[in-house]
Protein backbone atom coordinates (compact mmCIF):
# COMPACT_ATOMS: atom_id res chain seq x y z
CA UNK A 1 0.00 0.00 0.00
CA UNK A 2 2.77 2.43 0.92
CA UNK A 3 4.53 1.79 -2.40
CA UNK A 4 1.30 2.42 -4.32
CA UNK A 5 0.78 5.70 -2.51
CA UNK A 6 4.34 6.81 -3.18
CA UNK A 7 3.93 6.02 -6.88
CA UNK A 8 0.70 8.05 -6.87
CA UNK A 9 2.59 10.97 -5.32
CA UNK A 10 5.34 10.78 -7.97
CA UNK A 11 2.77 10.66 -10.78
CA UNK A 12 0.97 13.73 -9.44
CA UNK A 13 4.26 15.64 -9.11
CA UNK A 14 5.36 14.63 -12.62
CA UNK A 15 2.12 15.97 -14.12
CA UNK A 16 2.87 19.29 -12.41
CA UNK A 17 0.40 19.11 -9.53
CA UNK A 18 1.73 21.32 -6.70
CA UNK A 19 3.49 19.21 -4.07
CA UNK A 20 1.20 20.31 -1.23
CA UNK A 21 -1.90 19.42 -3.24
CA UNK A 22 -0.34 16.10 -4.29
CA UNK A 23 0.40 15.21 -0.66
CA UNK A 24 -3.17 16.01 0.37
CA UNK A 25 -4.67 14.00 -2.51
CA UNK A 26 -2.44 11.02 -1.77
CA UNK A 27 -3.38 11.08 1.92
CA UNK A 28 -7.11 11.39 1.29
CA UNK A 29 -6.96 8.44 -1.13
CA UNK A 30 -5.11 6.40 1.51
CA UNK A 31 -7.66 7.35 4.18
CA UNK A 32 -10.54 6.33 1.91
CA UNK A 33 -8.86 3.02 1.12
CA UNK A 34 -8.18 2.14 4.75
CA UNK A 35 -11.09 3.71 6.64
CA UNK A 36 -13.77 4.65 4.13
CA UNK A 37 -15.62 7.97 4.06
CA UNK A 38 -15.99 7.90 7.87
CA UNK A 39 -12.31 8.97 8.07
CA UNK A 40 -12.82 12.18 6.08
CA UNK A 41 -14.63 14.52 8.55
CA UNK A 42 -11.38 15.12 10.46
CA UNK A 43 -9.39 16.20 7.39
CA UNK A 44 -10.05 19.92 7.74
CA UNK A 45 -9.48 19.94 11.49
CA UNK A 46 -6.17 18.07 11.25
CA UNK A 47 -4.88 20.38 8.51
CA UNK A 48 -5.92 23.51 10.39
CA UNK A 49 -4.41 22.44 13.70
CA UNK A 50 -1.20 21.34 12.00
CA UNK A 51 -0.72 24.71 10.31
CA UNK A 52 -1.49 26.86 13.36
CA UNK A 53 1.25 25.76 15.74
CA UNK A 54 2.82 28.75 17.50
CA UNK A 55 6.46 28.20 16.36
CA UNK A 56 5.33 28.33 12.73
CA UNK A 57 4.49 32.03 13.11
CA UNK A 58 8.25 32.66 12.87
CA UNK A 59 8.27 31.59 9.21
CA UNK A 60 6.20 34.44 7.68
CA UNK A 61 7.88 36.93 10.01
CA UNK A 62 11.42 35.97 8.96
CA UNK A 63 10.32 35.94 5.31
CA UNK A 64 8.85 39.43 5.73
CA UNK A 65 12.05 40.70 7.37
CA UNK A 66 14.02 39.38 4.39
CA UNK A 67 11.73 40.94 1.78
CA UNK A 68 11.89 44.30 3.58
CA UNK A 69 15.70 44.07 3.46
CA UNK A 70 15.54 43.53 -0.29
CA UNK A 71 13.58 46.73 -0.88
CA UNK A 72 15.09 49.13 1.64
CA UNK A 73 18.80 49.29 0.81
CA UNK A 74 19.94 46.99 3.62
CA UNK A 75 21.29 44.31 1.25
CA UNK A 76 23.18 46.87 -0.84
CA UNK A 77 24.95 48.28 2.21
CA UNK A 78 25.96 44.81 3.40
CA UNK A 79 27.50 44.12 -0.02
CA UNK A 80 29.42 47.43 0.04
CA UNK A 81 30.89 46.67 3.46
CA UNK A 82 31.87 43.12 2.50
CA UNK A 83 33.52 44.48 -0.67
CA UNK A 84 35.60 46.93 1.37
CA UNK A 85 36.77 44.09 3.64
CA UNK A 86 37.52 41.39 1.04
CA UNK A 87 38.10 43.39 -2.16
CA UNK A 88 41.89 43.32 -1.82
CA UNK A 89 42.00 39.50 -2.10
CA UNK A 90 42.21 37.86 -5.52
CA UNK A 91 38.69 36.68 -6.27
CA UNK A 92 37.45 39.10 -3.63
CA UNK A 93 34.11 39.72 -5.30
CA UNK A 94 33.18 36.05 -4.98
CA UNK A 95 34.17 36.24 -1.29
CA UNK A 96 31.94 39.30 -1.01
CA UNK A 97 29.09 37.13 -2.31
CA UNK A 98 29.82 34.42 0.26
CA UNK A 99 30.20 36.77 3.23
CA UNK A 100 27.14 38.82 2.25
CA UNK A 101 25.13 35.60 2.01
CA UNK A 102 26.22 34.67 5.52
CA UNK A 103 25.09 38.06 6.83
CA UNK A 104 21.81 37.91 4.91
CA UNK A 105 21.16 34.37 6.13
CA UNK A 106 21.27 35.65 9.72
CA UNK A 107 18.19 37.75 9.02
CA UNK A 108 16.03 36.05 6.38
CA UNK A 109 16.65 32.32 6.97
CA UNK A 110 15.73 31.65 3.33
CA UNK A 111 18.21 30.56 0.65
CA UNK A 112 15.89 31.52 -2.21
CA UNK A 113 15.40 35.01 -0.75
CA UNK A 114 19.17 35.25 -0.29
CA UNK A 115 20.06 34.43 -3.89
CA UNK A 116 17.27 36.58 -5.29
CA UNK A 117 18.32 39.63 -3.25
CA UNK A 118 22.09 39.40 -3.53
CA UNK A 119 22.30 37.76 -6.94
CA UNK A 120 20.67 40.73 -8.65
CA UNK A 121 23.46 42.93 -7.23
CA UNK A 122 26.51 40.66 -7.30
CA UNK A 123 26.12 38.50 -10.42
CA UNK A 124 26.14 41.49 -12.86
CA UNK A 125 29.07 43.01 -10.92
CA UNK A 126 31.07 39.76 -11.16
CA UNK A 127 30.40 39.46 -14.89
CA UNK A 128 31.68 43.02 -15.42
CA UNK A 129 34.89 42.14 -13.55
CA UNK A 130 35.72 39.14 -15.74
CA UNK A 131 34.02 36.27 -13.88
CA UNK A 132 32.18 33.84 -16.14
CA UNK A 133 28.43 33.96 -15.78
CA UNK A 134 28.48 30.27 -14.81
CA UNK A 135 30.91 30.74 -11.93
CA UNK A 136 29.11 33.92 -10.79
CA UNK A 137 25.82 32.03 -10.63
CA UNK A 138 27.48 29.03 -8.94
CA UNK A 139 29.15 30.96 -6.11
CA UNK A 140 26.02 33.02 -5.46
CA UNK A 141 23.79 29.94 -5.44
CA UNK A 142 25.98 27.73 -3.25
CA UNK A 143 26.75 30.46 -0.70
CA UNK A 144 23.02 31.19 -0.40
CA UNK A 145 22.52 27.59 0.73
CA UNK A 146 24.38 28.49 3.93
CA UNK A 147 21.05 30.07 4.91
CA UNK A 148 19.68 26.59 5.68
CA UNK A 149 22.17 26.06 8.52
CA UNK A 150 23.09 29.58 9.69
CA UNK A 151 20.45 30.80 12.15
CA UNK A 152 17.67 31.75 11.81
CA UNK A 153 16.84 29.00 9.33
CA UNK A 154 13.32 28.36 8.05
CA UNK A 155 14.04 24.65 7.33
CA UNK A 156 15.26 24.31 10.92
CA UNK A 157 12.03 25.83 12.21
CA UNK A 158 10.05 23.30 10.18
CA UNK A 159 12.25 20.44 11.39
CA UNK A 160 11.87 21.60 15.00
CA UNK A 161 8.08 21.60 14.70
CA UNK A 162 7.94 18.23 12.92
CA UNK A 163 10.37 16.51 15.32
CA UNK A 164 9.43 18.27 18.57
CA UNK A 165 13.00 19.58 18.94
CA UNK A 166 14.13 22.93 20.34
CA UNK A 167 14.34 25.49 17.54
CA UNK A 168 16.79 27.59 19.54
CA UNK A 169 19.15 24.62 20.01
CA UNK A 170 18.92 23.89 16.28
CA UNK A 171 19.87 27.50 15.55
CA UNK A 172 22.89 27.29 17.86
CA UNK A 173 23.96 23.96 16.37
CA UNK A 174 24.15 25.51 12.89
CA UNK A 175 26.65 28.25 13.78
CA UNK A 176 29.94 26.30 13.62
CA UNK A 177 29.05 24.22 10.50
CA UNK A 178 27.85 27.41 8.78
CA UNK A 179 31.09 29.28 9.49
CA UNK A 180 33.18 26.27 8.39
CA UNK A 181 31.19 26.04 5.16
CA UNK A 182 31.62 29.75 4.45
CA UNK A 183 35.39 29.67 5.01
CA UNK A 184 35.84 26.58 2.83
CA UNK A 185 33.80 28.19 0.04
CA UNK A 186 36.03 31.27 0.22
CA UNK A 187 39.08 29.03 -0.15
CA UNK A 188 37.58 27.34 -3.24
CA UNK A 189 36.75 30.77 -4.71
CA UNK A 190 40.32 31.94 -4.08
CA UNK A 191 41.78 28.90 -5.85
CA UNK A 192 39.48 29.46 -8.83
CA UNK A 193 40.42 33.16 -9.00
CA UNK A 194 44.15 32.34 -8.99
CA UNK A 195 43.68 29.83 -11.79
CA UNK A 196 41.62 32.33 -13.81
CA UNK A 197 44.13 35.11 -12.99
CA UNK A 198 41.41 37.50 -11.84
CA UNK A 199 42.47 40.91 -10.52
CA UNK A 200 41.97 42.27 -7.03
CA UNK A 201 38.91 44.50 -6.78
CA UNK A 202 40.41 47.35 -4.77
CA UNK A 203 43.21 48.13 -2.36
CA UNK A 204 42.49 47.63 1.31
CA UNK A 205 41.84 51.05 2.86
CA UNK A 206 40.93 51.43 6.49
CA UNK A 207 39.07 54.65 5.77
CA UNK A 208 36.88 52.94 3.16
CA UNK A 209 36.19 50.03 5.51
CA UNK A 210 35.23 52.49 8.24
CA UNK A 211 32.95 54.44 5.89
CA UNK A 212 31.09 51.36 4.64
CA UNK A 213 30.90 49.98 8.17
CA UNK A 214 29.35 53.21 9.36
CA UNK A 215 26.88 53.17 6.47
CA UNK A 216 26.01 49.48 7.08
CA UNK A 217 26.20 49.71 10.88
CA UNK A 218 22.45 49.56 11.41
CA UNK A 219 22.20 46.62 8.98
CA UNK A 220 24.92 44.77 10.88
CA UNK A 221 22.97 45.30 14.09
CA UNK A 222 20.07 43.21 12.79
CA UNK A 223 21.62 39.76 13.36
CA UNK A 224 22.97 40.94 16.72
CA UNK A 225 19.50 42.02 17.82
CA UNK A 226 17.75 38.91 16.50
CA UNK A 227 20.21 36.20 17.48
CA UNK A 228 21.33 37.91 20.68
CA UNK A 229 17.76 38.00 21.94
CA UNK A 230 17.08 34.38 20.95
CA UNK A 231 20.31 32.87 22.26
CA UNK A 232 20.21 34.81 25.52
CA UNK A 233 16.75 33.43 26.25
CA UNK A 234 15.13 36.85 26.41
CA UNK A 235 12.85 36.00 23.47
CA UNK A 236 11.70 32.85 21.71
CA UNK A 237 12.52 32.22 18.05
CA UNK A 238 9.00 33.38 17.15
CA UNK A 239 9.33 36.58 19.16
CA UNK A 240 12.77 37.11 17.64
CA UNK A 241 11.18 36.93 14.18
CA UNK A 242 8.74 39.66 15.20
CA UNK A 243 11.64 41.80 16.42
CA UNK A 244 13.38 41.21 13.08
CA UNK A 245 10.41 42.68 11.22
CA UNK A 246 10.22 45.72 13.50
CA UNK A 247 13.98 46.28 13.24
CA UNK A 248 13.92 45.97 9.44
CA UNK A 249 11.01 48.44 9.24
CA UNK A 250 12.79 50.93 11.50
CA UNK A 251 16.17 50.68 9.74
CA UNK A 252 14.76 50.68 6.21
CA UNK A 253 12.07 53.30 6.78
CA UNK A 254 13.42 55.63 9.47
CA UNK A 255 17.22 55.31 9.35
CA UNK A 256 17.84 54.77 5.60
CA UNK A 257 14.53 56.30 4.46
CA UNK A 258 14.30 53.99 1.45
CA UNK A 259 11.20 52.06 2.51
CA UNK A 260 8.13 53.86 1.21
CA UNK A 261 4.59 52.50 1.11
CA UNK A 262 4.93 51.13 -2.43
CA UNK A 263 8.04 49.14 -1.54
CA UNK A 264 6.48 47.93 1.70
CA UNK A 265 3.42 46.76 -0.22
CA UNK A 266 5.64 44.86 -2.67
CA UNK A 267 7.54 43.25 0.19
CA UNK A 268 4.34 42.18 1.94
CA UNK A 269 2.87 40.70 -1.24
CA UNK A 270 6.04 38.70 -1.85
CA UNK A 271 6.02 37.55 1.77
CA UNK A 272 2.37 36.49 1.48
CA UNK A 273 3.10 34.44 -1.63
CA UNK A 274 6.09 32.62 -0.10
CA UNK A 275 4.24 32.03 3.18
CA UNK A 276 1.19 30.59 1.43
CA UNK A 277 3.35 28.00 -0.35
CA UNK A 278 5.06 26.89 2.87
CA UNK A 279 1.95 26.82 5.04
CA UNK A 280 -0.08 24.84 2.53
CA UNK A 281 2.73 22.28 2.62
CA UNK A 282 2.61 22.25 6.41
CA UNK A 283 -1.16 21.72 6.45
CA UNK A 284 -0.95 18.86 3.94
CA UNK A 285 1.92 17.29 5.87
CA UNK A 286 -0.05 17.40 9.11
CA UNK A 287 -2.73 15.31 7.42
CA UNK A 288 -0.15 12.88 6.06
CA UNK A 289 1.61 12.63 9.42
CA UNK A 290 -1.66 11.86 11.19
CA UNK A 291 -2.41 9.06 8.71
CA UNK A 292 1.12 7.59 8.90
CA UNK A 293 0.94 7.56 12.68
CA UNK A 294 -2.37 5.70 12.64
CA UNK A 295 -1.06 2.97 10.31
CA UNK A 296 2.35 2.85 12.08
CA UNK A 297 4.44 3.34 8.95
CA UNK A 298 7.31 5.11 10.81
CA UNK A 299 7.65 2.24 13.27
CA UNK A 300 7.63 -0.29 10.42
CA UNK A 301 10.36 1.64 8.55
CA UNK A 302 12.47 1.83 11.72
CA UNK A 303 12.10 -1.90 12.36
CA UNK A 304 12.99 -2.76 8.75
CA UNK A 305 16.20 -0.69 8.77
CA UNK A 306 17.28 -1.94 12.19
CA UNK A 307 16.69 -5.43 10.85
CA UNK A 308 19.31 -4.73 8.18
CA UNK A 309 21.94 -3.31 10.53
CA UNK A 310 22.19 -2.07 14.09
CA UNK A 311 25.32 0.03 13.42
CA UNK A 312 24.66 3.72 14.08
CA UNK A 313 27.33 4.72 11.53
CA UNK A 314 25.79 2.53 8.83
CA UNK A 315 22.30 3.84 9.56
CA UNK A 316 23.55 7.44 9.37
CA UNK A 317 25.10 6.61 5.99
CA UNK A 318 21.80 5.09 4.77
CA UNK A 319 19.87 8.14 5.99
CA UNK A 320 22.31 10.46 4.21
CA UNK A 321 21.88 8.60 0.91
CA UNK A 322 18.10 8.57 1.35
CA UNK A 323 17.95 12.31 2.11
CA UNK A 324 20.28 13.19 -0.77
CA UNK A 325 18.03 11.29 -3.19
CA UNK A 326 14.89 12.91 -1.75
CA UNK A 327 16.58 16.31 -2.08
CA UNK A 328 16.99 15.77 -5.82
CA UNK A 329 13.22 15.75 -6.31
CA UNK A 330 11.62 17.72 -3.47
CA UNK A 331 12.02 21.24 -2.11
CA UNK A 332 13.52 21.33 1.38
CA UNK A 333 10.25 22.27 3.13
CA UNK A 334 8.33 19.48 1.41
CA UNK A 335 11.09 16.96 2.08
CA UNK A 336 11.29 17.82 5.79
CA UNK A 337 7.54 17.62 6.15
CA UNK A 338 7.32 14.30 4.31
CA UNK A 339 10.40 12.50 5.66
CA UNK A 340 10.95 13.61 9.27
CA UNK A 341 7.81 12.01 10.76
CA UNK A 342 8.74 8.74 9.05
CA UNK A 343 12.38 8.50 10.18
CA UNK A 344 12.17 10.01 13.70
CA UNK A 345 11.25 6.68 15.38
CA UNK A 346 14.39 5.18 13.82
CA UNK A 347 16.49 8.15 14.97
CA UNK A 348 15.14 7.80 18.51
CA UNK A 349 15.61 4.03 18.54
CA UNK A 350 19.28 4.39 17.58
CA UNK A 351 19.92 7.07 20.21
CA UNK A 352 20.81 9.74 17.64
CA UNK A 353 20.53 13.24 19.10
CA UNK A 354 17.56 14.94 17.34
CA UNK A 355 19.49 18.24 17.17
CA UNK A 356 22.43 16.47 15.52
CA UNK A 357 20.05 14.79 13.10
CA UNK A 358 18.40 18.14 12.35
CA UNK A 359 21.71 19.46 11.02
CA UNK A 360 22.13 16.32 8.93
CA UNK A 361 18.66 16.78 7.42
CA UNK A 362 19.09 20.47 6.62
CA UNK A 363 22.55 19.98 5.09
CA UNK A 364 21.38 17.12 2.88
CA UNK A 365 18.44 19.15 1.65
CA UNK A 366 20.69 22.20 1.23
CA UNK A 367 22.78 20.13 -1.18
CA UNK A 368 19.53 19.24 -2.93
CA UNK A 369 19.02 22.97 -3.56
CA UNK A 370 22.14 22.81 -5.75
CA UNK A 371 21.56 19.55 -7.61
CA UNK A 372 19.10 19.27 -10.54
CA UNK A 373 16.42 18.46 -11.47
CA UNK A 374 14.61 20.54 -8.80
CA UNK A 375 17.50 22.65 -7.37
CA UNK A 376 15.30 25.61 -6.37
CA UNK A 377 18.17 27.90 -5.35
CA UNK A 378 20.34 27.00 -8.34
CA UNK A 379 17.44 27.65 -10.72
CA UNK A 380 16.91 31.09 -9.17
CA UNK A 381 20.61 31.96 -9.58
CA UNK A 382 20.58 30.74 -13.20
CA UNK A 383 17.53 32.89 -13.87
CA UNK A 384 19.27 35.99 -12.52
CA UNK A 385 22.51 35.22 -14.41
CA UNK A 386 20.69 34.10 -17.58
CA UNK A 387 22.89 30.99 -17.58
CA UNK A 388 22.35 27.33 -18.49
CA UNK A 389 21.60 25.21 -15.43
CA UNK A 390 23.90 22.33 -16.47
CA UNK A 391 26.83 24.65 -17.22
CA UNK A 392 26.38 26.31 -13.84
CA UNK A 393 26.17 22.89 -12.16
CA UNK A 394 29.57 22.01 -13.63
CA UNK A 395 31.04 25.25 -12.26
CA UNK A 396 29.34 24.53 -8.94
CA UNK A 397 30.97 21.15 -8.30
CA UNK A 398 33.71 22.58 -6.07
CA UNK A 399 31.17 24.30 -3.83
CA UNK A 400 28.95 21.21 -3.73
CA UNK A 401 32.05 19.30 -2.61
CA UNK A 402 32.41 21.79 0.26
CA UNK A 403 28.81 21.19 1.32
CA UNK A 404 29.39 17.42 1.15
CA UNK A 405 32.53 17.77 3.28
CA UNK A 406 30.61 19.76 5.90
CA UNK A 407 27.82 17.15 5.81
CA UNK A 408 30.22 14.26 6.41
CA UNK A 409 31.97 16.19 9.19
CA UNK A 410 28.69 16.98 10.93
CA UNK A 411 27.44 13.40 10.47
CA UNK A 412 30.45 11.60 11.90
CA UNK A 413 31.85 14.25 14.27
CA UNK A 414 28.70 15.25 16.19
CA UNK A 415 30.62 17.64 18.45
CA UNK A 416 31.00 20.04 15.51
CA UNK A 417 27.28 20.80 15.66
CA UNK A 418 26.61 19.97 19.32
CA UNK A 419 29.55 21.73 21.00
CA UNK A 420 27.81 25.09 21.49
CA UNK A 421 24.49 23.41 22.33
CA UNK A 422 26.11 21.36 25.11
CA UNK A 423 28.11 24.38 26.29
CA UNK A 424 25.14 26.69 26.73
CA UNK A 425 22.00 24.56 27.02
CA UNK A 426 22.87 21.16 28.53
Amino acid sequence: MSLVLFCLLLILILVNVPIAVALAIMTVVAMLASGGVEALPNVGLVMFSGATKFPLIAIPLFILAGTIMNTSGISRRLVAFASAVFGFIRGGLSMVSISASMFFAEISGSAVADVAALGSILIPAMKRRGYTRNFAAAVTSSSATLAVIIPPSIPMILYGVMSGSSVVELFVAGIIPGVIGGLLMMFVAYLWARRANLPMEEAFRIRHVAETFRDAGWSLLLPVIILGGIFSGWVTATEGAGIAVLAALFIGGVVYRELDLARLRRAMLECGHQTAVVMLLVAASALLGDYLTQVRVPQQVAAAIIGLTDSKLAILALLNVFLLVIGLFLHSAAAIILVVPIVMPLVQAMGIDPIHFGLIVTLNLGIGQQTPPVASVLVTACSVAKADIWAVTKANLGFIAVLMAVLLTVTYVPSVSLFLVELFYR
